[in-house]
């Protein structure tokens, strides 16, 4: 079992910066390809992105691409999202994702993923 806790979510400006925070626990964390979903008021919940577990591979969706980037600290059990440019419609519910699956593939889909967080609030106001 792998327990996923978001945090660092919160209001901000359009054109403003968050960095969200996802602390594990659990099984080995290092060895999880590790993502970042959100779903907004009245939709699917969408992938954002995700990095291999050295790190070395990230995937971004098209329109968090420049914006947003995604990281770990294998050390201290933790993947961020930074997300700058924040735009209105970045406001969503941020929800954190680990999956044993790995390689530099694409590992986009929800399905992919094992364990889920409770998700963080992002509101970006215009």
């Amino acid at each position: 079992q792998v327990q996923l806790v978001e945090s660092g979510g919160g209001l901000v400006p359009a054109g403003g910066s968050l960095r969200l925070s996802c602390a594990a626990s659990g099984r080995t964390f290092a060895y999880y390809t590790m993502g970042w979903f959100r779903q907004a008021p009245g939709k699917e919940q969408e992938f954002v992105a995700h990095i291999s577990w050295t790190g070395g591979s990230t995937y971004y969706t098209d329109s968090v691409k420049g914006r947003f980037t995604i990281s770990r600290d294998n050390a201290k059990n933790t993947v961020y999202l930074r997300m700058n440019s924040l735009r209105p419609e970045d406001t969503a519910v941020y929800y954190c994702a680990a999956t044993p699956k790995s390689g530099s593939y694409y590992w986009g889909a929800k399905v992919d993923y094992d364990y889920w967080g409770q998700g963080t609030q992002v509101t970006v106001s215009s």
